[in-house]
């Protein structure tokens, strides 16, 4: 039985072949509708009178790695309905060669999708090796031609905010979050503009959202009745900042605790004795900052004065600049846990050490991992009169939060002091660890008593972050909804904005955006 393939196979169906000529490295088929009527555009009666043939070129897919060109014979009908105003029409073919076009339906398809994927040059280039010759303009035309806005019913839908240019200019994207697609991308952040839509859409029952006042705000005004939820991974985050800030601003009754009020240059190494240097010259600069402070004036003026960052003179009056020693990650911190258990199990020579983790991948040098052999053999003789370096308010912070079986004999040791020294820090870890489990249990009931007892302690900003947002916080604890999808299509947008390199406008970068979902 032969599987025999007839050009007119080949070519869009609905057409018959009558010509085919091959020259200069393309295919040009003459070919013409099958039809024998045609149906008038104005008043859809059919009509079979030929007034004229004219010859249609368009583009089609490539075969065999040629180019393929139709020249399609378009017949000229008379219509015979005598109120119809269009005496004579021409044929059309459907979606086969839409109307006016100058490619077939299928591949306009294919243009449409390479645009989507690749955008403008990278994909006029891709399908130039694809023998579908095509401008890198017509290309993002066709993306936004054939752009359709979604109507469909929302119930649920999730906010967030992206930047077009990193802390100048944000826009904001609203994804539907029942069938995890974008909906809308608004040209701002402002509470008008986000306001405006949600008004528009007044089915909307739920609004994911982050932290941020803004969006809340919006969505309080155009809709009241909106339930809003607070997105659970920001609320974590939030009180892992929130405590981490407390560290910060306990930095010298931690130091007193420790036993290190004073620091002798003589016994630090080199490197240390840079970063003393450097924290001797940022105190200089928080005591001048301070005092204009402390005198009423302004943090504008503050930098007017001091010539210093805006950002900076934030940190320093919000007390978040007092860190003496600053660690930095190395590169044998992604090999610690390995190394741990390595030493538990009875190894103690660095050379040795060393020469497992170059099995494991490690290409650091044999002088790193005696030096952490070397600083684990001593922290197994700690005592506390040695307790004179104090680690940076991140260590500590993360030393507190930690479950006690996973801190070193130091660590132990520098966690009970700082405990003894500042209980109210230790007070403050214990709300830290209440929050957390509240939102992963999802225990609503515990939202108010812990307010109450949040109040007096050093977590009281956060508190009262918690009080005057506490209905999104309780949507967050008993809604299943999360903004974790929106921030991922965040993340896909960046990545379609960076391909255009910036330049695309916003109905560009929305149309390739609904496109592709």
């Amino acid at each position: 039985m032969s599987n025999a393939i007839s050009l007119s196979s080949l070519i869009p169906a609905g057409l018959s072949v009558e010509q085919f000529e091959a020259c200069e490295g393309a295919l040009i088929v003459t070919a013409s509708a099958r039809n024998r009527q045609a149906v008038c555009p104005s008043c859809s009666s059919r009509a079979s009178r030929v007034h004229s043939r004219y010859i249609r070129g368009v583009t089609d897919l490539p075969a065999a790695g040629r180019v393929v060109r139709l020249r399609l014979v378009t017949r000229r009908f008379r219509c015979d309905v005598g109120t119809c105003r269009r005496k004579i029409f021409a044929e059309r073919f459907g979606d086969t060669v839409p109307e006016r076009a100058r490619r077939t339906g299928r591949m306009e398809c294919i243009v449409h999708y390479l645009g989507l994927a690749l955008g403008g040059r990278p994909a006029a280039s891709f399908a130039e090796r694809l023998m579908m010759p095509v401008s890198n303009d017509t290309l993002l035309r066709v993306v936004r031609r054939r752009a359709q806005q979604r109507d469909d019913p929302l119930r649920a839908v999730g906010i967030d905010d992206f930047a077009f240019r990193r802390n100048h200019c944000y826009g904001s994207i609203i994804c539907d979050l029942e069938r995890r697609q974008i909906v809308k991308i608004l040209p701002d952040r402002e509470i008008a503009t986000v306001a405006a839509w949600l008004a528009d859409h007044p089915e909307i029952r739920i609004v994911s959202r982050d932290r941020g006042g803004g969006y809340g705000e919006a969505a309080a005004l155009a809709l009241p009745e909106v339930v809003q939820v607070a997105d659970r991974w920001h609320l974590m985050e939030n009180a892992s900042a929130a405590f981490l800030a407390t560290v910060r601003n306990s930095m010298k009754p931690i130091r007193a605790a420790l036993g290190a009020t004073t620091i002798d240059p003589k016994l630090l190494t080199s490197a240390e004795r840079i970063q003393y240097e450097g924290y001797l010259r940022r105190e200089e600069m928080n005591g001048v900052v301070a005092s204009l402070a402390a005198s009423g004036i302004t943090i504008k003026e503050i930098v007017r004065q001091t010539g210093r960052s805006r950002k900076l003179v934030r940190q320093i009056v919000r007390g978040e600049r007092t860190d003496l020693f600053r660690t930095r990650q190395g590169s044998l911190d992604p090999h610690l846990p390995y190394l741990d258990a390595q030493w538990e199990a009875g190894c103690r020579n660095g050379a040795e050490l060393w020469r497992r983790l170059r099995s494991q991948g490690f290409r650091g040098s044999l002088r790193v991992v005696g030096e952490w052999a070397t600083r684990r053999r001593r922290s197994e003789q700690i005592s506390g009169s040695e307790l004179r370096r104090t680690p940076s308010a991140r260590a500590i912070a993360r030393l507190m939060t930690l479950k006690r079986d996973h801190l070193t004999k130091t660590e132990t040791v520098t966690v009970a002091a700082i405990e003894a020294g500042v209980p109210n820090l230790a007070k403050a870890r214990e709300l830290i660890d209440r929050f957390h489990a509240m939102i992963r249990s999802r225990e609503v009931g515990d939202l108010s008593s812990w307010i109450h007892d949040a109040e007096g302690s050093l977590l009281a900003s956060f508190a009262r972050g918690i009080s005057k947002d506490a209905s999104a916080v309780q949507g967050a604890i008993t809604e299943p909804w999360s903004n974790g999808q929106t921030e991922g299509q965040v993340n896909k947008l960046k990545l379609v904005k960076r391909q255009m390199y910036g330049r695309a406008k916003l109905d560009l970068l929305e149309a390739r955006l609904l496109g592709a979902a």
